[in-house]
């Protein structure tokens, strides 16, 4: 693994079989449902898409979040998908 510098985000995500997600570096929930989260990193905003996503646990202050169900993608959202964060769920699907 290489070392991170000062002033550098870091970010860990682990999976174990699909099923049980945990990612640190997380600063805020955005918005979830059993099919999508939303949250603010570190490193930008990460869409997890699933079916029956829960979350199993959430530190904020420690950056800490836990996510159970079925994920299908994890999507980060660079600065030309702005417009996704701003809109609802259809807006999502329609983009």
């Amino acid at each position: 693994m290489m070392e991170q510098g000062k002033g550098q985000k870091r970010q860990e995500i682990k999976m174990l079989n699909r099923k049980i997600l945990e990612i640190t570096g997380v600063n805020n929930v955005e918005s979830f449902d059993n099919e999508e989260f939303l949250l603010e990193t570190d490193l930008g905003f990460l869409a997890i898409r699933g079916q029956n996503l829960h979350m199993k646990h959430l530190s904020l202050e420690q950056g800490l979040v836990a996510i159970e169900g079925l994920v299908h993608s994890l999507n980060y959202l660079d600065g030309n998908n702005t417009a996704v964060k701003s809109k609802g769920l259809f807006g999502k699907l329609f983009k």
